[in-house]
């Protein structure tokens, strides 16, 4: 899956081997919530949109997200990691754009100390009181260890969850549902690859998202919600070590969407949004996404994140890039702007210091480097205020492109 040259936007092959793995096998989650939404008629956009209170809206948004198993209201302190704090070297935050998944990451990973550790290496606990309410196991596959998923309910306002799990202990399973845990009780067990590690509060929906009906294929999205307050402040005080973000959230940030600008997602029209059509259940539904997110570590610059080019390169790495002269902005692209051309290039990340930083370890106050070899030309224009044109001419530099052909593809909100 690799190019054996190193102008993919990560640039140290090791690290994006180890996060495209990740990536690629973290992908059915959405498919099986998708799936159980089909046989019912709550979705987040129509509890958002209904005339309940805040308070009855967070709840019935909680009771779908918690299979109803999930009781009361309100959050809670994390009092144990989910993972031993010399088990983990790095905690990557929410909002990395990487192969397949094209819109910013709505998860963290803790990545183990040693990543290419043999399966189960190391536990993994739960970081406070709840029922867990909902299991998932994905046998191995495509050489990967087989992932398990997990979502704890704090109450029906407040949950937290688990990916990439490896194995759980005895008696964790669908049949057992919901299962009461304590702060720091073992569940289980990952080695291999990183724990996925979100907060949901439904409580405090997202706003940067401008129509949330385009994220029904995964309702707990807008729902994501900043970890690091709910830490005791010595936990805290741990994860933040180990983030190398730096830039406030320093947890991270997923929903960047401007009404009537460029910046945030954007899904290919009649695809059915983030989830993609509900009854192909297409395992490579990220092929309709489109995003323009500032870099996870270096927000002053824009990533591109272009789904439609997994059908047209032969490495998912190819579909993250930066911009040659990081102009014009996102969030200052609008209909007046008219057709706006981006030649798309790789980058390195730079240290405090000037050397690389291969994202292996922790580095603070990261800067993102371009890099001159034009991967191709991105063009795009907006249309309405959430609608837009683009097209990617792979290969080629803007100055040789003038307007868009029969290949390009319009996007909506």
């Amino acid at each position: 899956m690799l190019r054996k040259n190193s102008d993919s936007g990560f640039g140290h092959l090791f690290l994006f081997l180890a996060v495209i793995v990740i990536v690629a096998i973290g992908f059915a989650g959405w498919r099986v919530f998708s799936k159980a939404k089909d046989k019912s008629n709550n979705s987040t956009s129509k509890i958002l949109t209904s005339n309940a209170s805040a308070d009855d809206k967070a709840i019935k948004a909680g009771r779908m997200l918690s299979n109803n198993n999930c009781s009361g209201s309100g959050e809670t302190t994390f009092t144990h990691l989910p993972m031993n704090a010399d088990d983990f070297s790095l905690l990557i935050p929410y909002g990395l754009t990487v192969g397949g998944h094209v819109t910013p990451i709505d998860h963290q990973y803790f990545q183990p100390t040693v990543f290419q550790s043999a399966k189960d290496t190391y536990p993994v606990y739960a970081m406070a009181d709840a029922k867990i309410t909902d299991v998932e196991v994905h046998p191995p596959e495509n050489g990967s260890l087989g992932r398990i998923r997990l979502v704890f309910s704090v109450s029906c306002t407040f949950f937290y969850y688990y990916d990439l799990v490896t194995s759980v202990q005895p008696g964790i399973d669908k049949d057992h549902l919901p299962i009461s845990v304590k702060a720091g009780q073992l569940i289980g067990h990952i080695g291999g690859q990183t724990l996925d590690f979100a907060v949901w509060n439904t409580k405090k929906p997202l706003s940067g998202f401008v129509n949330p009906v385009s994220y029904d294929g995964e309702a707990w999205k807008i729902y994501t919600a900043d970890p690091f307050p709910y830490y005791t402040p010595a936990l805290r005080q741990i994860v933040e070590s180990k983030d190398s973000r730096t830039a406030e959230p320093i947890a991270g940030k997923i929903d960047y969407d401007i009404d009537g600008k460029l910046i945030g997602n954007w899904f290919e029209k009649s695809t059915g949004g983030y989830g993609g059509n509900s009854t192909s259940h297409d395992p490579n539904y990220f092929k309709t996404h489109l995003s323009f997110a500032p870099d996870l570590y270096d927000p002053s610059y824009f990533r591109v994140s272009i789904g439609s080019l997994y059908n047209q390169v032969q490495n998912q790495s190819d579909m993250q890039h930066v911009t040659l002269t990081n102009s014009p902005d996102p969030k200052d692209v609008d209909v007046s702007r008219g057709l706006v051309k981006y030649d798309l290039v790789g980058w390195d990340y730079i240290k405090n210091g000037g050397s690389s930083w291969d994202q292996m370890a922790v580095a603070k106050e990261v800067k993102l480097k371009p890099k001159s070899n034009v991967f191709g030309c991105g063009i795009v224009q907006m249309t309405a205020a959430r609608e837009l044109k683009f097209e990617v001419f792979v290969g080629k530099q803007c100055s040789s492109i003038s307007s868009f052909d029969s290949a390009a593809k319009t996007y909506t909100r």
